[in-house]
């Protein structure tokens, strides 16, 4: 009996599932790593080899250099991937997708926005009836990128990070703490006169840290790049702009169905900060001039 696979490349993880399911049967890191110094065969349970790919390379992280399959969101050799997948696997067929049109898909749509930000990249992609618009733009700042962030803001704050060895312990307290402030100019007078913002965290080694201001300051360069040296629009004007590059008629059904997908798309406050600067955007852009305010 055959079955459909989705197999979901991610700069950060791998997904596989079988297709009908809601989440995927297996999620391993997307990395390879070999060992940088060679000076012993066994680490506790884990065997050091030449290769180490996934979980066992991300236990070994620290002991290992470690390369990405993907880089910026895109696959870096499709041939390889290709390979492995029928030479070895025996796959009987492959079909690449984009991953836009899926997540419509999904939500049972045809039409609508949708704005994808996982781990090395962010796209906003415009679909009509099942088809992709040629207005999809790109934003090259998304979790990883968030992640080298709150490592540079700690770092202000007085805690000495490595950008590599701690790079995924930063990932988690990300994860765990961090938001998107609806009201930045509140949120900073918050972190500056008060202590209500401010989290304890638990370093592996058993150090207790305290993050304030720090949780809703590294996922703002999503809105404004500047703040990691991006030029360029941040996210909310960046899906403004895309929409309001496609023809007319279709815009009140892509401003209908905005639909966020991606690890990066889930700190809390975000869907609502995205909605407000749309609504502020819309206000001032096109209400305006349309009655000549």
């Amino acid at each position: 009996m055959s079955h459909l696979i989705n197999f979901v490349n991610q700069l950060q993880f791998v997904k596989v599932g079988y297709a009908g399911c809601n989440f995927p049967a297996h999620i391993f890191p997307s990395m390879v790593g070999r060992p940088i110094i060679r000076a012993t065969n066994k680490i506790g349970d884990i065997e050091v080899k030449d290769l180490m790919v996934g979980d066992e390379a991300s236990k070994l992280r620290s002991m290992l250099e470690v390369t990405y399959p993907m880089e910026n969101g895109i696959v870096k050799n499709w041939d390889d991937m290709c390979h492995m997948m029928f030479e070895k696997y025996g796959f009987a067929g492959a079909f690449v997708a984009i991953q836009a049109v899926l997540t419509l898909y999904a939500q049972g749509l045809q039409s609508g926005v949708v704005v994808d930000s996982g781990d090395g990249v962010t796209h906003i992609c415009p679909v009509y009836e099942g088809f992709t618009l040629p207005q999809i733009r790109r934003l090259d700042i998304a979790g990883r990128d968030i992640t080298v962030y709150m490592i540079k803001l700690l770092l202000l704050r007085g805690y000495a990070f490595n950008h590599s060895a701690d790079f995924e312990t930063v990932r988690m307290m990300k994860e765990k703490l961090c938001y998107v402030g609806y009201n930045i100019e509140q949120e900073q007078k918050l972190s500056t006169e008060t202590t209500v913002l401010v989290e304890n965290y638990q370093l592996p080694d058993g150090r207790i840290i305290k993050v304030g201001g720090e949780r809703f300051e590294a996922p703002e360069a999503l809105f404004q790049p500047h703040l990691i040296n991006v030029e360029g629009q941040g996210i909310a004007e960046l899906l403004f702009d895309t929409i309001q590059r496609c023809d007319i008629d279709i815009r009140p059904e892509l401003y209908k169905h905005i639909v966020l997908s991606g690890g990066s798309t889930m700190y809390p406050g975000l869907p609502s900060r995205l909605e407000r600067e749309l609504k502020q955007l819309h206000l001032e852009r096109v209400l305006k001039v349309c009655f000549g305010f």
